[in-house]
């Protein structure tokens, strides 16, 4: 791959196991005139691994603004820049998109070089639905604002996504099941590295687990819930009525093997509808 000129180049890099990284993206690293790094010492020690050794420049949260016209003024000259974050996709909840933007509006291209990103590898492998999701990138540290967002979420059909630090894996989970209710969820924990582990069950089963075992709290985590039960064209108002009377009746799922029976319909669809209709 010959890098273009006058282009900024977003690349993608591996997110834990090295052997991730794709050829088109060590030959971009490797063929930009200036890579810019959100940290330039892990880049670096990435380049080594790489046997690559391009010219390195910081752009992160603190002075990507002051970086723009640099930025511009390379491009302007002919320059092919190049940008990676410190793991994965740039821009996933990491720095860049300012100066893309501003690229954007200076009239250069801006050419992704795709490859690994937490939040996909996670979704292909959740077992959730995955044609709508909504991805909130990290909850904010306080119990009280991380509360509010979530019950903004609340009646969200799509599919959750969220980053969350090992720092507070356990009190967001908590936080999720007390105002989402007990959904079911995967938690992902250091995809790709050497201790990954992909759990699912439901949000009061998988807090649990992580709670009582110190060593599931170590990492980074991908945290991905099931999005707020709809009606569905299968459940028509008639079944919606019967299954909900019979509920109050009787255990949700006794009544749902009943209605099962006479509607023809999956016991564990109506179940889970029941369940998901009780939490919200």
């Amino acid at each position: 791959m010959s890098v273009r000129k006058g282009v900024f180049h977003v690349i993608a890099t591996p997110i834990g196991n090295l052997s991730d990284i794709t050829q088109r993206a060590r030959e971009a690293m490797a063929g930009v005139d200036i890579l810019y790094a959100e940290d330039t010492r892990h880049t670096a020690r990435l380049c080594t691994h790489l046997g690559i050794n391009p010219k390195l420049r910081s752009l992160h949260d603190h002075n990507e603004s002051d970086r723009i016209a640099e930025v511009i003024d390379s491009l302007q000259s002919g320059l092919a820049l190049g940008l990676v974050s410190d793991a994965g996709t740039p821009l996933i909840s990491d720095p860049g998109y300012r100066i893309v933007a501003a690229c954007h509006e200076a009239g250069f291209t801006v050419s992704p070089v795709p490859g690994v990103s937490a939040l996909t590898s996670v979704l292909s492998v959740c077992g959730l639905p995955t044609d709508r999701f909504l991805f909130s990138g990290f909850l904010a540290a306080k119990s009280s604002a991380r509360r509010k967002s979530l019950e903004l979420l609340k009646a969200e059909a799509a599919t959750l996504v969220f980053f969350e630090s090992k720092h507070r894996i356990v009190a967001a989970l908590a936080d999720m099941r007390e105002v989402l209710g007990d959904r079911q969820v995967c938690v992902a924990r250091e995809v790709t590295k050497a201790f990954e582990s992909i759990m699912r069950g439901t949000l009061s089963e998988i807090s649990q687990s992580i709670e009582s075992n110190a060593d599931s709290q170590k990492g980074e985590f991908v945290v991905v819930i099931r999005g707020a039960p709809q009606d569905s064209p299968l459940f028509d108002s008639a079944t919606q009525v019967l299954l909900t009377d019979l509920a109050a009746e009787l255990p949700p799922k006794k009544a749902a093997k009943i209605v099962a029976r006479y509607c023809d319909m999956p016991a564990k669809e109506l179940y889970d509808w029941l369940l998901q209709k009780k939490k919200l």
